[in-house]
């Protein structure tokens, strides 16, 4: 599985990244996490707020900060 955190480096995207790391962490699965930070590679996305969130290449969330515990239901 790979994931990509989508963010500029604010606060949010940093605490959407531990909250992913946590999640996979405790579901026990074999995971990458990128923090893609380019602006046009999160525009390629189609993504206008963020941290957004894409597993496997498909934006699942989108300007808000998931709980590990509701990033590991998107697994």
């Amino acid at each position: 599985m790979h994931i990509k955190v989508l963010g500029t480096g604010c606060k949010k995207c940093t605490t959407l990244k531990a909250n992913v790391e946590e999640a996979i962490k405790n579901a026990g699965i074999d995971a990458t996490v990128e923090k893609v930070e380019d602006v046009q590679a999160i525009i390629g996305y189609g993504v206008m707020s963020t941290p957004a969130l894409v597993i496997d290449e498909k934006v699942v969330s989108k300007g808000k900060v998931l709980k590990a515990k509701d990033i590991q239901k998107l697994f």
